[in-house]
């Protein structure tokens, strides 16, 4: 602009979820988008930006081990940018790695579903939702299964 300011980036209409597939199993990366999108925005979540990432097994345990002190791979990690308990509404929310070859052992009769259940489960925990506690695995996955459609 002429008058030496920037212009600001639109606003986005919905969540914005970026994808990156670098493992070879076939996934529906469009559907699973859509699905982490409409989790965001179900729970109140319409400004925000995701990464969305599917790993061979190898990248996963790397991360696993880098980020939890745990060997071998893992079938899905969340990296929130927020370590406050209840995440800002707008902007860069954070990242969900999924590993669908672990996903594949985890529910072999179906590999789908069972990816639906792990792109929900990463976006919840971005979210501040958490599993450990009894009180809190009953909130987290009624609502993994409500939006999912999968009973954890």
């Amino acid at each position: 602009m002429s008058d030496g300011t920037v212009p600001k980036r639109p606003a986005i209409a919905g969540p914005l979820v970026l994808v990156s597939n670098r493992q070879e199993m076939p996934v529906d990366e469009d559907g699973l988008a859509r699905l982490a999108g409409r989790t965001l925005t179900a729970e109140g979540f319409s400004g925000v930006e995701v990464s969305l990432s599917f790993v061979l097994p190898e990248e996963m345990a790397d991360l696993h081990l880098r980020y939890t002190g745990e060997s071998g791979p893992t079938d899905v990690l969340s990296f929130p940018l927020s370590e406050d308990a209840a995440p800002a509404k707008d902007g860069l929310l954070g990242d969900v790695v999924v590993c669908p070859a672990e996903a594949a052992l985890n529910r072999p009769e179906d590999v789908d579903a069972e990816l639906r259940l792990l792109v929900v489960h990463g976006v919840l925990h971005l979210l501040g939702y958490d599993h450990e506690q009894e009180a809190e695995r009953g909130a987290m996955w009624e609502r993994q299964e409500s939006y999912s459609g999968e009973r954890p």
